[in-house]
């Protein structure tokens, strides 16, 4: 198997329809197909075989989407690196990738220049031109013959390796296979609220590298264009709608949040927009209702992560038009039923199925359940478990399928779409020579859905200041991992073993909310 040929494919069908709109870049299908077996091809005459891996570091751009297409001809791995982590991070996903190229762009040069030395990257190319790390993008492509590349993968093959946070802070990678990606491009030309057909234009607003990435060969094999941003801003968001017609978008509620906040929001036409997706982050039944208002009836939901390589629960559109027009009120609350190939089950410590109405862990499995994470045998023994995935969410099933989240295991936190580890926000606080002790919750936000909240236990004696331990935090975190607020307390609660309980600490910000996860 080989996704590259979908792209070829089409581009024989239709070589002169767009295929790619980023900024000022608009690409054919003609042109991503040539510019994808150029990269392929220099990337395989430097020396690269099936199996090695490619790194790249870079906000959205049409270039990350050729590489994305040239990796899968040359049956290369994909390290997407997350261009908001910084430098100490990058050089631990550059370490535990074994990349050996890496592409980037102007703004992460020095970033990559700390990151490099120390791992296994030979070359680097600039997305914006040579550098003293490496050859140019277009430089490259140019020098490079137009030849057709189709190597033979295997379903279980690596395709990408997915990073995100551990429950110890620590970066893991979920394998993604080929098979895991072909299985979410059949959901994407499959299912009722994915489906997207020849000619549609899905809006792609966050990073393409990740979630917002995963319907990209979807969309090609279907024929239709993905609209990138290069970054997100409400007022272009609206504006690109109406100047590109688009007819699909995925947004998580902080960018939904932003539109509905625009004073002027309402002069712009909408009318092409078929659906609109929103999920990753929590999102309040009323904030649901006033999008329905403002974008129509074309809301749906989807719940997911990347060891599900993409969303396995759908809120469809009708559930949203049931809960809001018949009465149905508690399905805003819902996270959806399963959609396509995935099986999803809510189990107890032993994984068994509860009974509905129970709470119980949510365990998924199919073809787009990744096999375990890379290089981390004892935590893929600890969360794949006879084939299913347990995600640590906790949920209850309603008699008719539809699932609510209560709750999660893991002290993790979703902000504005992005996941973020209590324990590694807490590991920052306790560098602080005036923090005694430390807790990291999420808390409910009307923008972020979750806002970072550290609750702290000052030294005796000490003089510590909220915006202190803020700028104290953001020296040794990624910007989105600070905390929004800090509150000082004489003690923290405690369970029996003598752990903190963040429950405790968490239950009297949520008391009032009405929705605590998405």
């Amino acid at each position: 198997m080989n996704l590259g040929r979908y792209v070829r494919r089409t581009s024989s069908h239709q070589p002169e329809a767009e295929a790619v709109v980023c900024g000022p870049t608009r690409l054919t299908y003609g042109e991503l197909d040539e510019d994808s077996d150029r990269l392929a091809t220099a990337l395989l005459d430097l020396g690269l075989r099936r199996g090695d891996c490619v790194a790249t570091l870079a906000a959205n751009r049409a270039e990350l989407v050729v590489t994305e297409v040239a990796l899968y001809k040359a049956g290369l791995v994909r390290a997407p690196v997350n261009a908001r982590l910084g430098e100490h991070e990058v050089a631990h996903l550059l370490r535990e990738s074994s990349a050996r190229i890496l592409l980037t762009d102007a703004s992460h040069l020095d970033a990559a220049r700390q990151a490099v030395p120390g791992s296994e990257v030979k070359t680097v190319i600039g997305y914006d031109g040579p550098s003293d790390l490496g050859p140019g993008y277009t430089e490259t492509l140019a020098a490079t013959a137009p030849e057709a590349v189709d190597v033979d993968c295997a379903q279980d093959d690596i395709a990408v390796l997915h990073f995100t946070s551990g429950s110890t802070g620590k970066l893991k990678a979920a394998i993604q296979t080929h098979g895991n990606r072909a299985a979410v491009l059949r959901k994407m030309v499959m299912g009722p609220e994915t489906r997207i057909g020849p000619g549609d234009r899905q809006i792609l607003a966050g990073p393409v590298t990740h979630a917002s990435g995963m319907p990209l060969m979807g969309i090609f094999f279907a024929g239709g264009c993905a609209i990138v941003l290069p970054r997100w801003d409400a007022e272009e968001f609206l504006a690109t709608v109406q100047r590109e017609r688009a007819t699909h978008a995925f947004l998580v509620p902080t960018m939904v949040n932003t539109v509905l906040a625009l004073p002027h929001a309402h002069e712009y036409d909408l009318s092409s927009l078929r659906r609109l997706i929103y999920g990753a982050a929590p999102m309040s039944p009323a904030r649901i209702r006033e999008a329905w208002r403002f974008f129509g009836p074309v809301l749906s939901q989807g719940y997911g992560c990347g060891e599900t390589t993409s969303g396995v629960l759908f809120l469809s559109t009708e559930d949203h038009r049931r809960a809001i027009e018949d009465g149905d009120e508690e399905l805003l609350l819902s996270c959806g039923r399963p959609r396509a190939e995935a099986e999803v089950a809510v189990v107890d410590e032993d994984g068994v199925p509860v009974p509905d109405g129970e709470v119980g862990e949510i365990a998924v499995r199919g073809p787009d359940v990744v096999p375990g994470y890379h290089n981390e045998p004892e935590l893929t023994g600890q969360v794949f478990r006879d084939g299913w995935f347990l995600t640590g969410d906790l949920a209850r099933r309603r008699a008719d399928g539809y699932v609510f989240i209560v709750d999660r295991k893991k002290d993790m936190i979703i902000s504005g779409g992005f996941n973020i580890y209590a324990v590694e926000v807490e590991a920052a606080l306790h560098q602080h020579p005036q923090v005694y002790e430390a807790a990291v919750v999420g808390v409910p936000d009307a923008q972020w859905g979750e806002a970072v909240k550290a609750v702290v236990v000052p030294r005796a004696g000490a003089r510590l200041g909220e915006a202190e331990l803020i700028a104290f935090c953001a020296e040794r975190l990624a910007r989105m991992k600070k905390p929004r607020s800090v509150d000082f307390v004489t003690a923290l609660p405690h369970n029996a073993n003598g752990k903190i309980d963040r429950r405790a600490i968490r239950e009297p910000y949520w008391a009032a909310a009405s929705r605590r996860v998405n």
